[in-house]
C-alpha cells in the first residue's frame, strides 16, 4: 500500500483559518460506509443520525498553551519552545526552534524571568528535554506566557484561546486539538443526551504528531507516534453496555477512535485503564468497537485520511473527498465535519 495511494489535490483556499462564531454552523457531509452515498448537511443535523441507546464517545483532553517564545540567557538570542510531553515533575520533552541554539547547559529566559527552562539534553527526532524552574503553579504561569500551538497550516493569529477548545475539554495535556469535537456546543450535547444516547468520555492527550507528514514509500513502514491516554471504568461500562444492548459506539474524532481501539481486548470489550498507544490504523484493519465516526477533513497521504479509509474504503473516501472540494468544504482543524456510518 503506497502513500501516494490517498493523495488529492486540495486547493490551498479550501484550509479553513479561523472558526466559525458559531460552532456547530459548519457543514456536514455525511458518508454511507458500505455504498459509499454522500449527502449534504448542516452540523446540527447530526440529531438525525443519533438514536436512543447509542453512545458518542469523546476525548476530554485539554490543549495547553504549549508555545513558548523566550531567550538565551547568555546572549539574549530568541528560542521559541514548544512544550511535547511532560517527562517527570517540571522536565518536558520539547521542540526547540533554532534547534542549534539549544546544547545541553543552556538556560532560556521567559517573561523575563518569570520561567526558566535548562537544557538537559538531546532525545529521539532532535527534541531537547528541558527542566523549568519557577516560583508558584507551572499551569498559571504557561497560562500567562503560552500560545495557543495552532497547526503549520494555519497563520492566522487566533483572537480567542477557547475556540481551539472543546466545550467539555477538561483534563490537561495536549499540544492539538482533538478537533472534530470543536463542532459540538453544550446545547448540542444536552439535546443528545436527552435524545437517549450516552456520552462515554475517555481522555488522549494529542502530540505534535498528528501533524507529522509520512515520509516513508509504504504505508506499513510508518511509525506513529505514541500519546497518553486513560479509560475510566465507569466510561468503559457505558461503551460496553451499548455494545450488549445492540446500540452504536460512534466516536467523535481520530483521537476518540485511536483510544478505544488501543483500550480493547480481543473480543471487543473496552478495557480500564491507562498507558501509551502508537497504534496506526490504515485500510485492513478489523475495528474492535467503533461502528462510525464524526471527524474533519484530512490533509492528503496523511494517517487520519488512512484511518478514515480503513473505515469506509479508500474509494469511497477519496470520492467523497472529491465531492467536498467540489462543493468549497472548508478542510482541517477549523474547518467542516464529516459522519462515516
Amino acid at each position: 500500500m503506497n502513500v501516494k495511494d490517498f493523495y488529492f489535490d486540495l486547493p490551498q483556499e479550501l484550509i479553513a483559518q479561523d472558526p466559525l462564531e458559531d460552532r456547530a454552523s459548519s457543514r456536514l457531509l455525511v458518508l454511507d460506509k458500505k455504498t459509499g452515498e454522500v449527502t449534504h448537511r448542516g452540523f446540527r443535523d447530526i440529531l438525525e443520525y443519533l438514536k436512543p441507546g447509542d453512545c458518542l464517545v469523546i476525548n476530554d483532553t485539554k490543549v495547553i498553551p504549549a508555545r513558548l517564545f523566550g531567550v538565551k540567557e547568555d546572549t539574549g538570542a530568541k528560542i521559541e519552545v514548544l512544550l511535547l510531553k511532560r517527562r517527570e515533575n517540571d522536565i518536558w520533552e520539547t521542540l526547540v526552534k533554532p534547534g542549534k541554539k539549544a546544547k545541553p547547559g543552556t538556560r532560556i529566559v521567559f517573561g523575563e524571568g518569570l520561567l526558566v527552562g535548562t537544557v538537559l539534553e538531546t532525545v529521539d527526532d532532535g527534541n531537547r528535554l528541558i527542566q523549568f524552574s519557577y516560583e508558584g503553579i507551572f499551569e498559571e504561569i504557561l497560562d500567562q506566557l503560552g500560545q495557543m500551538p495552532l497547526p503549520p497550516y494555519i497563520t492566522h493569529q487566533l483572537k480567542d484561546k477557547n475556540r481551539y477548545q472543546t466545550v467539555y475539554a477538561k483534563h490537561d495535556g495536549s499540544a492539538a486539538a482533538p478537533t472534530a469535537g470543536l463542532h459540538f456546543t453544550k446545547e448540542l450535547l444536552k439535546q443528545i443526551e436527552d435524545m437517549g444516547v450516552k456520552i462515554a468520555h475517555v481522555t488522549l492527550h494529542v502530540g505534535l504528531g498528528t501533524f507529522r507528514p509520512v515520509k516513508v514509500e509504504n504505508v506499513q513502514d510508518h511509525h506513529m507516534h505514541s500519546e497518553f491516554y486513560i479509560v475510566e471504568e465507569s466510561e468503559a461500562k457505558k461503551v460496553n453496555d451499548t455494545k450488549d444492548a445492540g446500540g452504536r459506539v460512534i466516536c467523535v474524532g481520530t483521537t476518540s477512535c485511536r483510544t478505544v481501539e488501543s483500550a480493547a481486548d480481543e473480543n471487543g470489550r473496552l478495557k480500564s485503564g491507562s498507558g501509551w498507544t502508537d497504534i496506526f490504523i490504515y485500510p485492513g484493519y478489523q475495528f474492535k468497537i467503533l461502528d462510525a465516526l464524526i471527524t474533519n477533513f484530512h490533509l492528503p497521504e496523511s494517517t487520519l485520511v488512512m484511518l478514515v479509509s480503513a473505515l469506509a474504503g479508500r474509494e469511497h473516501v477519496l470520492a467523497a473527498y472529491e465531492e467536498a472540494i467540489k462543493e468549497r468544504y472548508r478542510f482541517f482543524s477549523f474547518g467542516d465535519a464529516m459522519l462515516i456510518l
